[in-house]
């Protein structure tokens, strides 16, 4: 049976399919099998997933009805419990495409180190390959807080890592909600004492200029604040007040920045309540983050002086609390 098995949801992503299983298929290690999750895809995704199927026995197709990333994840994660004897399991994102060292260099940093979960790095693209990779990028070892505060994008996504299959015993990815794998990713890392980081760009995270474009804002994106909040009690529960103050400041970063991009999106006009909704998070926040010290503040967020032009509710806002929290100061 297989080392290692990889699951790819797949939904809706024709055009960029052959390019993402091509780049599996191509693995310098070989010793795997791969999973391809048609979520109901509307288009010929699984046509093209059942024709690789018929060309290679290792890749095994699994149809069904549209439950979107999470449960198309799950539904991966559910058929190696159920068929595959693998030790180790690892995510792609359909759209994007990955180096033909990955498996063997993930692999290998695991096993060297005899941990759980190996990462690596990635690059964003829009369509270049991968970068040539640096000679010196060597393993290394790492505590789940270390990665975390240094690499936090790279510690919220489900992909680019390897895990133990032991990892996800009792742990499946939060069906319906977007920024899925923000309510998980952390429970694993810090599951862990270390993790093994491979600091390669491995993993090409495609970026569709399309999708970058200003489009309707989604009351969704509230899903990642469920997540924040998990994280922030997590950390709370562990004492660790340095992760607390972490999460406090992006998760104030995130909020300021949906006000700005909801206020200025195609629908703003329809968007008076989840605007209001925001403003209310922001004012929640800024005390919080005040209690707990973690805003030194005026220079921290000077990057509201830079993104958020003048008289947007953003700025005002911030200009609000920023005064209220300076008589506070000086009270």
């Amino acid at each position: 049976m297989p080392t290692i098995s990889v699951i790819v949801p797949v939904y809706k992503v024709e055009p960029y399919l052959n390019r993402c299983v091509d780049s599996i298929l191509r693995q310098t290690y070989q010793d795997f099998e791969l999973i391809l999750v048609d979520d109901g895809s509307p288009d010929r995704c699984g046509e093209i997933c059942d024709k690789y199927a018929r060309q290679d026995g290792r890749v095994h197709v699994i149809h069904k009805e549209n439950g979107g990333l999470s449960d198309a994840r799950n539904a991966g994660i559910d058929w190696v419990e159920a068929n595959s004897d693998s030790q180790w399991l690892i995510f792609a994102d359909s759209d994007d495409w990955v180096h033909p060292e990955l498996l063997a260099r993930l692999l290998d940093a695991a096993t060297a180190f005899d941990l759980k979960i190996s990462v690596c790095g990635y690059q964003e693209t829009e369509g270049a390959d991968p970068a040539v990779l640096p000679e010196d990028m060597r393993p290394y070892r790492c505590t789940p807080k270390q990665f975390y505060m240094e690499h936090f994008v790279n510690a919220t996504v489900a992909w680019g890592k390897l895990y133990s299959r032991s990892c996800f015993r009792d742990i499946r990815y939060p069906v319906g909600k977007i920024h899925e794998d923000e309510f998980v990713t952390y429970r694993l890392l810090f599951a862990q004492k270390e993790i093994a980081v491979v600091p390669a760009p491995l993993y090409a995270y495609f970026i569709n200029p399309k999708g970058i474009i200003r489009s309707a804002w989604s009351p969704k994106r509230f899903h990642a604040w469920e997540a924040y909040d998990q994280q922030l009690a997590f950390f709370t529960a562990i004492g660790d007040e340095e992760l607390v103050k972490f999460r406090i400041r992006g998760y104030l970063d995130n909020a300021l920045a949906n006000l700005y991009t909801a206020e200025q999106a195609d629908n703003a006009a329809e968007l008076t309540a989840e605007i209001g909704q925001i403003e209310k998070k922001i004012r929640m926040l800024i005390p919080l983050a005040w209690k707990h010290g973690c805003i030194d503040f005026w220079p921290d967020f000077d990057f509201l002086y830079r993104f958020f032009p003048l008289r947007t509710r953003a700025y005002r806002l911030w200009l609000e609390v920023r005064a209220r929290l300076e008589r506070k100061k000086d009270a």
